[in-house]
């Protein structure tokens, strides 16, 4: 992968943590009551890209065991002054947990991450999961690779394209 450094979707979500952050601060309401209706009291949940952690909050708030992450500081910085703890800097590429969570919660991350490497990812976070655990992400659709007009890159995946991966 690209190092954080030199990717222009890193820099955009490390120089503007705060604004972004203050933009967000309702929990992804519909789609999060379903992740974790299909969890157990008390599950163990790893959220891949936390960014302001409002997601985390809720999850915590439910009595859910929450591992919020991001892979950018400054935001893992935003999460941690919201939700008064320590919230992990982790890059996809560096899950190696082993049957450590309940469910994974990737809103409106994994979008980011080249097409070519999202398998390598998948693989990873479905390590990460006990037997039987749920996993949660979010997309933009598309057709191609692209970066929208502030520089992110996003993979804009088809439905058909990720059910094949």
């Amino acid at each position: 992968m690209t190092a954080p450094q030199d990717d222009p979707t890193s820099r955009f979500y490390s120089d503007n943590a705060d604004v972004y952050a203050s933009h967000l601060s309702q929990p992804s309401s519909i789609q999060l009551d379903r992740f974790l209706a299909k969890l157990p009291a008390g599950a163990a949940i790893l959220e891949l890209g936390c960014g302001n952690g409002r997601d985390s909050a809720a999850m915590i708030a439910r009595g859910f065991s929450a591992m919020p992450t991001d892979g950018i500081p400054e935001m893992a910085d935003e999460a941690s002054s919201r939700l008064g703890m320590p919230v992990a800097v982790l890059r996809f590429e560096d899950i190696d947990l082993v049957s450590a969570f309940d469910g994974v919660w990737a809103n409106a991350c994994l979008l980011h991450v080249r097409r070519a490497e999202l398998g390598g990812i998948l693989a990873k976070i479905h390590t990460a999961l006990r037997p039987g655990g749920i996993f949660y992400a979010s997309f933009k659709a598309g057709q191609a690779e692209g970066h929208d007009a502030l520089g992110r890159f996003f993979n804009y995946p088809s439905k058909d394209w990720l059910q094949a991966l």
